[in-house]
């Protein structure tokens, strides 16, 4: 019974540890830069798209599949940033006790 209760104590912990990671990624952002600067994508760890640079001189009509070919990029380039951050930061949860505690706790 003492195990249960610690088990559903850990989970409880986890809980509010990721609900702290995830306020975190929200305020991380990490830029892709593509077409030698001509577009960044900023994207967050909650994995939004929060800014997009594009330099003026792809704003030609005539340059269209151009721009939209490199926003395609930035825009994929910043989110596999993102979720590469978020990733790291749930590692380190599942490193520090929180994830293995509880698998240990269930035999695995």
């Amino acid at each position: 019974m003492a195990n249960m209760f610690q088990m559903m104590k850990q989970a409880a912990t986890m809980q509010r540890q990721m609900k702290q990671i995830q306020k975190e990624l929200s305020r991380q952002t990490v830029d892709h830069t593509v077409g030698g600067g001509a577009i960044t994508a900023s994207a967050c760890g909650d994995m939004t798209i929060k800014k997009l640079r594009i330099d003026p001189a792809l704003l030609d009509p005539s340059r269209v599949s151009k721009l939209e070919d490199l926003l395609v990029n930035a825009v994929n380039g910043a989110l596999a940033e993102a979720k590469k951050v978020a990733g790291e930061q749930m590692s380190q949860l599942a490193g520090s006790g929180g994830l293995k505690g509880l698998t240990d706790m269930l035999g695995g």
